[in-house]
């Protein structure tokens, strides 16, 4: 059995035998919806309107806490909705922006990924590790870095090693995922952008004004979430830091159980390459595979989420603005049953939670088969 410590990074390729006619013929019946309804895939008024929404909320929490008209208890309060509301701008903004899912021009789309910024995120990175890598490499141990959240102290697939600790991951899980945004705010940003491959992808080769953005971008962000806190609020600087932290622990717990619930549950797959470096799927069969829904019909998870509570539509057509999730994806449910493919939904966000508790659980126990690779 391979490990994830000793597996090469190289290029993978998907097997061409199954040039998927799935996809073939899900993508034709998309397009036939859009081009029968007369309909952009893009942002339409609603989606325009979300945005909005995200932004003006996410400035009026900041002001709110600046005035300095507030106790210190109602200024926690902020914080923690400021966190919430960084990850509903994440979802329902940048996410789309960096896909050039919200806009047909490319210049909206590269302002609106931007927004990125105000998560203390660099939207440069986030296409590399995510769009590149995690869309092409979903739940491959070793390429796709996205399911290798806390290497060593949380275990997501069989083919890592074991550790004693593990045992308790169903646990302690869920208090890293609070921890996540803290990490790429203050660390990870960083070591991804100087190490030498992202996954298989060579990451030596950036642009000189993204070092520029990294570290400008980075700066700003500290001095309006923490300096100038500290400045202009009659608090001390230890309670501008429980702030800061409460706000990143919601924001990150946000973040991080969405991705999960999407790719870390029971029924998904982490398949392996083959001695020759291939996945014996097509990418679209690899899709359904390693992808899940949840809560589906839920009005306030679609809402807050961006649509990736639909992560099979999104994996799928990640170019396609997610406020059409809900209408293509009785299309491509349809077809996949047609193919005879899975089409992983867990119908409520607690069935998945408890999912990805259970699979957590599983894998944390010695000798634990948790999963399939294949």
């Amino acid at each position: 059995m391979i490990h994830v410590a000793t597996q090469p990074k190289t290029t993978l390729k998907f097997s061409p035998v199954q040039q998927s006619l799935f996809f073939a013929t899900a993508r034709s019946r998309v397009d036939s919806y859009f081009a029968q309804r007369n309909l952009s895939p893009h942002a339409n008024r609603a989606m325009w309107q979300k945005a909005a929404f995200f932004l003006f909320t996410y400035i009026l929490l900041y002001a709110l806490i600046l005035s300095n008209q507030f106790g210190g208890l109602a200024m926690l309060g902020f914080a923690l909705l400021l966190g919430f509301c960084a990850a509903g701008v994440g979802f329902n903004i940048s996410h789309d922006a960096i896909h050039g899912a919200f806009s047909a021009k490319g210049w909206v789309n590269r302002l609106l990924s931007k927004s990125f910024y105000l998560l203390g995120a660099n939207p440069y990175l986030w296409k590399l590790t995510h769009n590149v890598v995690h869309h092409t490499y979903t739940n491959i141990a070793g390429h796709d870095e996205d399911i290798e959240l806390a290497p060593g102290l949380v275990r997501l697939h069989r083919d890592e090693p074991h550790r004693p600790w593990q045992r308790l991951q169903h646990i302690y899980a869920f208090f890293l995922y609070g921890l996540a945004s803290l990490s790429w705010v203050f660390r990870k940003d960083y070591v991804k952008f100087f190490q030498a491959k992202i996954g298989p992808l060579d990451n030596t080769n950036h642009p000189r004004t993204e070092y520029i953005n990294l570290f400008a971008y980075k700066a700003a962000y500290y001095g309006f979430f923490l300096v100038l806190p500290i400045v202009v609020l009659d608090l001390s600087w230890r309670q501008v830091l429980l702030g800061f932290v409460a706000m990143h622990v919601t924001e990150g717990l946000a973040l991080g159980l969405v991705f999960q619930l999407a790719h870390i549950v029971e029924g998904t797959a982490f398949p392996m390459p083959t001695v020759r470096g291939t996945i014996d799927e097509s990418w679209a069969i690899h899709q359904l595979q390693t992808t899940a829904n949840f809560a589906p019909q839920s009005w306030l998870a679609t809402f807050f989420c961006g649509g990736l509570n639909r992560q099979i539509e999104h994996h799928l057509f990640p170019k396609i603005c997610h406020i059409h999730y809900s209408a293509i994806a009785p299309i491509v449910k349809q077809t996949a049953h047609e193919f005879g493919l899975p089409y992983i939904e867990n119908l409520t966000f607690y069935s998945a939670l408890i999912s990805h508790y259970q699979l957590l659980k599983r894998l944390g126990g010695p000798g634990a088969l948790g999963v399939s690779s294949s």
